[in-house]
């Protein structure tokens, strides 16, 4: 090797320290930023014009180079936030956000490019949006039907500003407590009447009116007592129809069978079934035909949690209950909480809840290869593989603490020792510069 080789592979070398110098700067600068990865730095040597069948490489300009190795799979420490809609994962999952809010009424927004991040100090800005310290807008799932919890198959930007209840489109009537009295034998006595509330998605209110009314006792073959239920609606330009014979224990009240027959055949409920399946027809305030389906909970077969019948003479008729709700009915919106399986739920000022959404979160088969871009945040590329986007727990991504953040990966202890050994590097190799420069000076004084 030449003296100005040796310079050529000096300056590679004090090339190679200062990358090294930069991201060790570079990850204490970021020590305390929530969801850094930090990076490491690998050398390699490169040997130039290697002779063929030799072992020798004379003359030739040896050279290193600095490469930069990300850690985006190397989880950090779970740090106690002052937000309480900051998460930190638990896994491999990345949020999934956008530079600027997406929504499903404009198709620019929600094809716009999507990062990623695992910096979860998430809170809520003016407009309403869940946005975290480098100023990215996180993306979620909505729900698009209450009674189900069906999500959209759709990442939009999550958004809890004056969120309003929407009551269940699918809700449930439940008779719970007694009906009637099982010794009581006097048809014209033996009959109720129940009337319980449902709304619709306007939060309009329909009545549903249920009668109940003594039909025949119990014979030497069966200790079954029978009871017709009559299920129809007061409210006029309203329907609803439902006729069923309903069979309980004449000893213990409980109910054992609900068909459409007065046998009891083809019963409607079984011993893990208890639902009923109807429909509440209506016109609404357009003067539009409309429809509602609802369930009705009798109770599971045998059971007593259900619709029973009393021992005693005149017993206490319990009113039927429902899940449906109108917006009034649970107060003013206060604010939003999330879940740790990532689900997003409204809170109303009389202590109801409702999920609005849920967190999405996003795996890659080889996270490490991802495009690192300013604010802690991951572009997609083909060495990363194809992103996996589901809900938390899914493809791998892990769990979620809420109230709490994911600490910086920085090891200043190991860091700051690196640091001194690549300022001893870099030394070295500006004396061999500093060397060979003296010997070419030699070299130009032999003229002389």
């Amino acid at each position: 090797m030449s003296v100005f080789n040796a310079i050529s592979t000096a300056v590679s070398g004090i090339n190679a320290q200062s990358t090294a110098f930069s991201n060790l700067s570079n990850n204490i600068a970021n020590s305390q930023t929530v969801g850094y990865k930090a990076d490491s730095t690998a050398f390699q040597d490169f040997v130039s014009g290697q002779l063929i069948n030799s072992s020798r490489n004379e003359g030739n300009s040896d050279s290193v180079a600095a490469v930069t190795i990300q850690h985006v799979d190397k989880q950090g420490t779970a740090t106690v936030s002052n937000d309480s809609l900051a998460m930190s994962i638990d896994g491999s999952g990345l949020f999934n956000v956008t530079k600027s809010p997406s929504d499903t009424s404009s198709s620019a927004s929600l094809n716009q490019t999507r990062y990623y991040t695992r910096n979860g100090e998430f809170y809520e800005d003016k407009n309403g949006y869940l946005v975290n310290t480098s100023g990215y807008y996180l993306s979620g799932y909505k729900v698009t039907d209450q009674s189900t919890g069906t999500l959209s198959n759709q990442l939009t930007s999550v958004n809890v500003a004056n969120v309003q209840y929407s009551p269940i489109s699918n809700p449930t009537i439940s008779v719970k407590g007694y009906v009637g009295s099982s010794v009581d034998k006097t048809t014209s006595t033996s009959t109720n009447s129940q009337t319980t509330t449902i709304y619709d998605s306007n939060n309009d209110a329909h009545n549903v009116k249920l009668d109940w009314s003594y039909m025949s006792d119990s014979t030497t073959t069966n200790n079954l007592q029978t009871w017709k239920l009559d299920v129809s609606t007061p409210d006029t330009n309203s329907s609803v129809s439902g006729t069923y014979y309903v069979q309980f224990d004449s000893t213990t009240g409980a109910i054992q069978t609900v068909s459409k027959s007065e046998d009891g055949t083809n019963s409607l409920i079984s011993t893990t079934n208890s639902s009923i399946p109807l429909t509440f027809n209506y016109t609404d305030l357009q003067s539009q035909s409309a429809s509602m389906p609802f369930q009705l909970n009798l109770g599971l077969q045998g059971s007593t949690s259900g619709a029973t019948l009393s021992s005693s003479t005149g017993p206490v008729i319990t009113t039927p209950t429902t899940d449906s709700k109108s917006s009034s009915q649970v107060g003013s919106y206060t604010g939003v909480e999330i879940q740790s399986d990532g689900t997003i739920m409204a809170k109303f000022s009389l202590g109801d809840t409702q999920a609005i959404g849920q967190v999405a979160l996003t795996n890659f088969a080889s996270v490490n290869n991802l495009q690192e871009v300013s604010g802690q945040a991951y572009l997609a590329t083909p060495s990363a593989g194809t992103p996996q986007t589901g809900l938390v727990g899914e493809n791998g991504t892990g769990s979620l603490t809420v109230g709490y953040t994911e600490s910086s990966t920085t090891d200043l202890t190991s860091d700051l020792s690196a640091l001194i050994i690549a300022q001893q590097a870099y030394t070295a190799n500006t004396k061999i510069v500093t060397t060979a420069s003296e010997l070419l000076q030699t070299t130009i004084a032999m003229k002389q």
